[in-house]
């Protein structure tokens, strides 16, 4: 049996016709970059994660990068972020010159520990980065108060956790800012790149459309240096249809995720493969990810046996992000976050997109429980 890590032809193919239409709609017009198409999404966005404003943008890279654009952050200011992440993260503080400084994760959630964040706070701190991972939220309470405390900014990076909740609250709508990813592979993905930026506050939404579009107040009339940021009318028509199935699709995800642990549990893997855990907060958890923790040194070994097997699976992340050649220069050394070290080691990816089924998941399972026969 062939179980990929992602599959989205049936999803495509139940929503064909309808994206078909959109996209000969916007041909027909010629109308590709913002505009109407654009509009109407940022409207939905905003109402679904609940925040006041949203303003859509080329990718969730960018999401993070005009968001500490619009901060001013610069070189000589601090961000504090994990780890335990995704590149963009951190590439984002870098590429506007400021310095990362990171935090260790907490086990359970593999998000960043906010009992880490203080010690790391001094006078060029400007801003933390929390990043919901895999679909699950941090610890945004005491996040927040922290940096009320210190007078910081705070941007969800949540690329991969649109629909999220943290006590009740939708990711994206706690923070100054929220950073999203449409990625094809997240929860809601469009045809390419695409993100959008959350926002409670009308002002920063005015200036987040403005850097958006090479900082221009009006035509060729530039106000601050801003970048190409742009959302295409064609992605955002897309996301607009597939935003009315993302609930259906999410919670497809938290029932696979619950067959999963079923499946494991009858198998008797609990003391061979760590399962993932929910926060002791209450949380909605999106799982865009599903992801066993393999410890002993057998990771890589076990991921080699399923591919053999025809079982689609992938490490994220297999390095810290302090141990990375580019960041050498911030002098991380191995021993610096241990958790997140710890979890880049043993961390291993299974397949777990909504349209996969029960035999696929009972094989996936069944094939780890050979791997340690």
């Amino acid at each position: 049996m062939q179980v990929p890590l992602l599959d989205l032809r049936a999803q495509y193919a139940s929503l064909k016709n309808e994206i078909i239409a959109e996209i000969s709609e916007i041909c027909d017009s010629q109308h590709f970059i913002l505009g109407p198409k654009v509009e109407k999404l940022e409207s939905e966005i905003a109402a679904y994660c609940r925040s006041t404003g949203a303003v859509g943008v080329t990718s969730g890279s960018d999401a993070l990068i005009i968001s500490l654009m619009v901060e001013g952050i610069k070189a000589g200011d601090e961000v504090i972020t994990t780890p335990f992440t995704f590149f963009a993260t951190v590439g984002a503080i870098v590429r506007v010159g400021a310095t990362p400084i990171f935090a260790d994760i907490d086990p359970v959630t593999f998000n960043i520990d906010p009992k880490k964040i203080e010690e790391k706070i001094t006078l060029r701190t400007k801003a933390i980065i929390p990043v919901h991972l895999f679909g699950q939220a941090a610890d945004m309470d005491p996040i927040m108060e922290i940096a009320r405390k210190h007078n910081l900014v705070v941007i969800e990076d949540a690329c991969q956790a649109i629909g999220a909740e943290y006590k009740g609250r939708r990711v994206g709508s706690i923070g100054n800012y929220g950073a999203f990813s449409f990625f094809p592979s997240k929860n809601l993905g469009c045809f390419g790149d695409g993100g959008m930026v959350t926002c409670n506050d009308p002002e920063k939404v005015k200036l987040l459309k403005i850097f958006r579009n090479h900082g221009q107040s009006g035509t060729y009339m530039h106000d601050y240096v801003g970048g190409n940021f742009r959302l295409d009318a064609l992605q955002a028509a897309v996301l607009s249809i597939k935003l009315r199935d993302l609930d259906k699709w999410s919670e497809a995800r938290q029932h696979n995720a619950a067959e999963y642990r079923k499946l494991f549990a009858a198998a008797k893997l609990e003391d061979k493969v760590a399962l993932p855990q929910e926060a002791a907060y209450p949380v909605r958890h999106i799982y865009n990810q599903f992801c066993i923790r393999v410890s002993g040194g057998r990771r890589d070994a076990l991921r080699a046996f399923l591919q053999e097997q025809g079982v689609g699976c992938a490490v994220y992340y297999p390095l810290s992000l302090h141990l990375q050649n580019c960041f050498r220069n911030l002098g991380g050394k191995p021993g610096d976050y241990p958790v997140s070290e710890q979890v880049s080691g043993e961390i291993l990816a299974l397949p777990i997109y909504p349209e996969s089924t029960t035999e696929q998941r009972e094989y996936v399972v069944d094939t780890i429980a050979k791997f340690f026969a």
